[in-house]
């Protein structure tokens, strides 16, 4: 089945969690794109591969895979649905499980 855009309605309720954790709308090259971006900073490398090791499994399972760039302990990850050209509950569901598994430094 192929994915479709968010609804106005599903995108207040969804995604309004999601902008309090620090995803922002947009990506880094295009701040109007429908997407979400985040920048997790993680204490070390290994934290970081480690992290985008455990997203790389879970996108693999839903064939949901995540735009991203890594320098040392930094992570940027962007989530948007290229088979409806914007935010489907994909991206929405895999920005969730990157926030439940990073472990940040306090």
């Amino acid at each position: 089945m192929t994915p479709t855009l968010l609804s106005q309605a599903q995108r207040e309720s969804l995604l309004a969690p999601l902008l309090k954790r620090a995803w922002k709308m947009g990506d880094i090259s295009s701040p109007t794109r429908d997407a979400i971006t985040k920048e997790f900073t993680f204490a070390n490398f290994v934290q970081a591969f480690g992290f985008m090791t455990q997203v790389a499994i879970k996108a693999e399972s839903v064939n949901h895979h995540p735009e991203w760039f890594n320098v040392y302990n930094r992570v940027r990850v962007t989530w948007s649905t290229h088979d409806c050209s914007g935010l489907s509950e994909n991206d929405v569901n895999m920005a969730q499980f990157c926030d439940s598994i990073a472990i940040v430094p306090s």
